[in-house]
């Protein structure tokens, strides 16, 4: 299979989250394809550009939540990357819930989500990243199996180029397919 050089922007597939903050005494949300896990410690990292109305929100309170949609919820997903708190309440667009341990909502809507509280903050170029400690995890109850999370349940939104995709299947179990590997 031969390869081909394409532009060195990021392309995807990254998992799409709403990341809210409390802006001016209201929930706000942002869309972000830029979230991801940064060791096997209960923190996640996030980067808003600078001049985002939810990166004002995030630095005031030191909370943040990442919410992760449903395909069924990408028009109002789409809605928040699109359009700035600055400009536009955003706060109805959801029905928000806060946990007693920190400032930030969290998007009832959404199957499964996340408050962080705000350990570091590192300037990226124009953007901001912030990695957040996960205070409270939440998930909607029938995304269960068997008491876990099951993936195709909860269905991430999925970045990857200019579309919005979802999970189709799952192909293997984490840390187990490999094994069959030194068995041929």
């Amino acid at each position: 299979m031969e390869k081909i050089k394409i532009p060195s922007r990021p392309f995807g597939p990254f998992p799409t989250v709403l990341v809210g903050a409390e802006v001016n005494g209201r929930p706000n949300y942002a869309t972000l394809g830029a979230c991801g896990v940064v060791s096997l410690n209960p923190v996640l990292a996030i980067s808003l550009k600078s001049t985002h109305y939810t990166t004002r929100g995030v630095k005031e309170n030191g909370y943040f939540s990442v919410n992760i949609p449903s395909p069924d919820l990408v028009r109002e997903t789409d809605y928040c990357g699109i359009t700035s708190g600055k400009t536009a309440d955003k706060s109805h667009v959801f029905t928000p819930f806060y946990d007693a341990q920190g400032k930030a909502p969290m998007i009832r809507e959404c199957p499964m989500n996340f408050l962080c509280k705000v350990i570091q903050n590192i300037p990226v170029f124009d953007f901001e990243m912030f990695l957040g400690e996960i205070m409270a995890a939440y998930l909607n109850e029938q995304c269960l199996t068997e008491g876990k999370p099951d993936p195709l349940k909860i269905n991430p939104l999925i970045m990857i180029g200019g579309s919005y995709c979802h999970l189709g299947q799952v192909v293997g179990t984490v840390f187990k397919e490999g094994t069959a590997y030194n068995n041929h």
